[in-house]
């Protein structure tokens, strides 16, 4: 399944027992949808005593569906809305012609929000 996210980017966390915590995207699991956050869903792991490492309990972070997780850009969540305009030619290919891109930046609420134009 192909996925927006990518490695290095900021996500917000909108489930679970870190819900609303931030962190960034260390490796993907796109055969399971998952990703491994950094600093979120902790969980501890028993780990037995081996000649290079020493035993006992150690915390580990755990992969997150991706399902769960929102992009973030900077401290405000935001979507980027393309409008595309599709028509057909005579030869019945279809011709599309970029509109506008704006900039939806969604408040705390949820439910004001502001619109702004991207800039190309």
């Amino acid at each position: 399944m192909k996925t927006k996210l990518k490695k290095g980017q900021t996500v917000k966390l909108t489930v679970g027992a870190d819900k609303g915590k931030t962190g960034e995207i260390i490796k993907l699991f796109p055969k399971t949808y998952s990703a491994l956050i950094k600093g979120l869903n902790i969980k501890k792991k028993h780990q037995k005593p081996s000649k290079e490492q020493k035993g006992g309990i150690v915390n580990i972070e755990k992969p997150v569906h991706l399902s769960n997780l929102k992009v973030i850009d900077g401290k405000k969540d935001s979507k980027i809305i393309k409008n595309v305009d599709k028509k057909t030619d005579e030869n019945k290919k279809i011709v599309k012609k970029k509109l506008k891109e704006k900039k939806i930046v969604l408040k705390k609420d949820n439910k004001k929000r502001k619109v702004k134009k991207v800039k190309k």
